[in-house]
């Protein structure tokens, strides 16, 4: 399968979903994060009906020029708080909810993309379940809250939101250094419990062990702690269950 047609299988499959330096990483920086199952950084992930391999494996690459123009005016415009060229594409296997392994993309910061590799490679090794993994959606603040969707996904150039909508500062999700996980399975609880999409408040409750769902001290917390990322379930006030970010916020 050519490039070409690997990224129109991205592009037509829905992918564009949801929730080191900057100039790069270098293809043996990713192989000593990933080793000893990396391939070139030029291949873009796509849906196979064909079963994937039982076996991590991750891609790092610029994002592909046919991807840009999908994101300009979408998820990245002029006036967003860096360039396109300080991202990267990174594709992973991961367990999806049927219990079988798929293949993902998402677009982060260039100074993270092997950290986070790192990290979702330690969640397929715990087999910890993720519903789909997609590249965001355009932002639009007065969209329905409810929904079915859970999308884990990173970079999205918009403000951060809070219960009472979209604020006046970026998200980390801008600048590519946040990750929203399971975000239906992990709401965003308000401190008086309020939780804005309704499909997601059966999650409200915590003490729940189902799948998909983050607690303190699990896998999943333990692998973002390891690249020095923050869970916003550990917030004194609100809880962001889904979200990781680098600084905390």
């Amino acid at each position: 399968m050519t490039r070409a047609r690997l990224l129109a299988a991205v592009l037509a499959s829905g992918l564009l979903a949801g929730c080191t330096s900057a100039t790069g990483t270098s293809r043996a920086e990713v192989s000593t994060a990933l080793s000893p199952r990396v391939s070139s950084p030029s291949v873009v992930p796509y849906s196979s009906a064909t079963p994937l391999p039982h076996r991590f494996h991750a891609t790092i690459g610029e994002v592909p020029s046919e991807l840009v123009a999908q994101m300009r005016g979408t998820t990245w415009r002029p006036g967003c708080p860096l360039p396109i060229s300080s991202l990267r594409l990174l594709s992973f296997r991961y367990w999806g909810y049927d219990g079988r392994v798929h293949e993902g993309p998402m677009v982060v910061n260039a100074s993270v993309a092997s950290g986070l590799a790192s990290v979702f490679r330690e969640l397929f090794r715990a087999r910890f379940p993720i519903k789909h993994v997609a590249l965001a959606r355009r932002f639009r603040p007065n969209a329905d809250p409810n929904t079915t969707r859970s999308i884990t996904a990173s970079f999205n150039c918009r403000p951060i939101v809070t219960p009472a909508g979209a604020g006046s500062t970026w998200s980390q999700h801008a600048y590519g250094l946040a990750v929203d996980v399971n975000p239906l399975q992990n709401p965003y609880v308000a401190a008086d419990g309020y939780v804005r999409n309704r499909f997601a408040r059966p999650y409200r409750d915590r003490s729940q062990d189902l799948p998909g769902m983050i607690h303190d001290g699990d896998p999943v917390v333990r692998a973002f702690a390891a690249i020095g990322w923050e869970w916003g379930g550990h917030w004194s006030s609100g809880k962001d269950y889904m979200h990781f970010s680098a600084n905390g916020n």
